[in-house]
């Protein structure tokens, strides 16, 4: 990052902060000859259970992988439907389908961009069998009325907590707020590797049974394959590089949170003047700020949103956009029938959403100056 700019993201500086550590635990991975499974994995599963307060974690290969699995192990299957959110990541919804069942949509809360519980209430048929809530930027879904809609009607409720390590609701970290929590160590997420990698935790040990055999072709043991299931086991060698970061994840999350503050402090100004929208934080949950996502606010279906970000990015600010066309729009789910107008506030946050810098290494001053270029660049739009 040349001086004056501010990057959207900075791994080669959490590299720096790790390096030691981690290249001390590649170096024992190579010089074990274990680099699938073994005691790195078997170590991080263990491990990151007891970070989430579960009784069982399943190391796989990604975050699409960990919600695939979990799914499956829950029961999900063809004539079955799982509803999630239209406003996330096509893996949510690939996992979905790859089960064999069918996603189905339900709207969000438009100040913290997770499920709606009404309308998961208004979603629901005979054929559900699950839901997806998707913890969001970093926060989770209202998991005190989804899990209590669950309970009424004997749903499984798989937590897609790819964006949320840490996070927390009610006092107990995502992960052990439902059925089985489904993890990505994908290397921007708050809990990166230098890879692909996810992870399923779960108290319940059937769940975890199942998916250990799913992601190593269904064996029940060696050359017994009780079903047909996949490659989908994690490496040694990223195990080792989560298992160095997984000890500096509260710090870091604290770092997160600190500069979301200083950012809210930064734009409080040009929230009160109706410039900006600043992200929602649920009362009694702990957001992580995986990210830091704004809304400029739209005209219409206008975006002015596209214009401030190429204003900033002038001034040496780059930010991103998570994410700019909701799933019920996209192309594969064409079918569905569902256009503009099936999910308004999904629709309104992708034309409006920009997701600003944070990441632990960034300093207190470049918040400041993105803060500030951000706010005069509003203002003068």
């Amino acid at each position: 990052m040349t001086a004056g700019r501010v990057a959207s993201l900075d791994l080669g500086a959490e590299f720096m902060e790790v390096r030691e550590g981690v290249e001390a635990a590649v170096r024992r991975v190579l010089e074990s000859g274990r680099y699938v499974g073994g005691p790195e994995v078997e170590g991080l599963e263990r491990e990151f259970a007891a970070y989430c307060g579960t009784a069982h974690g399943v190391a796989v290969n990604s975050g699409t992988d960990a919600l695939r699995f979990a799914l499956l192990a829950a029961g999900v299957g063809p004539g079955h439907e799982v509803i999630t959110s239209p406003f996330t990541f096509i893996g949510t919804t690939e996992a979905i389908s790859q089960s064999g069942a069918r996603p189905i949509f339900a709207d969000i809360e438009p100040g913290t961009f997770t499920l709606d519980p009404s309308r998961v209430q208004a979603a629901l048929s005979p054929r559900t069998r699950a839901l997806v809530p998707v913890h969001l930027y970093g926060q989770t879904a209202d998991m005190e009325s989804l899990g209590a809609l669950a309970r009424s009607r004997g749903l499984a409720v798989i937590e897609d907590a790819c964006q949320a390590h840490g996070a927390a609701f009610g006092g107990r970290r995502s992960g052990a707020l439902g059925t089985a929590g489904c993890f990505s160590f994908y290397p921007t997420k708050n809990l990166g590797a230098a890879g692909e990698g996810g992870l399923v935790t779960t108290d319940d040990p059937s769940v975890a049974d199942r998916v250990r055999r799913l992601r190593d072709h269904g064996q029940s043991g060696k050359y017994v394959h009780a079903e047909e299931g996949y490659n989908g086991r994690m490496d040694a060698i990223q195990a080792a590089i989560v298992r160095v970061k997984l000890d500096r994840l509260e710090a870091w999350n604290e770092r997160r949170r600190a500069l979301a503050a200083r950012y809210r402090l930064g734009l409080a100004a040009a929230e009160k003047q109706g410039l900006v929208g600043l992200p929602a934080e649920r009362p009694a949950a702990r957001h992580v700020y995986h990210l830091f996502a704004v809304r400029v606010p739209s005209s219409g279906a206008a975006s002015r949103r596209d214009r401030v970000r190429g204003a900033l990015l002038d001034a040496g600010i780059e930010t991103g956009v998570h994410y700019p066309v909701p799933l019920h729009l996209q192309p594969c789910y064409a079918s569905m029938g569902q256009g503009e107008g099936s999910f308004p506030e999904s629709e309104r946050a992708a034309r409006e959403v920009l997701t600003l810098p944070l990441y632990p290494q960034l300093r207190d001053a470049q918040a400041d100056q993105v803060a500030e270029i951000l706010s005069r660049t509003l203002a003068a739009r």
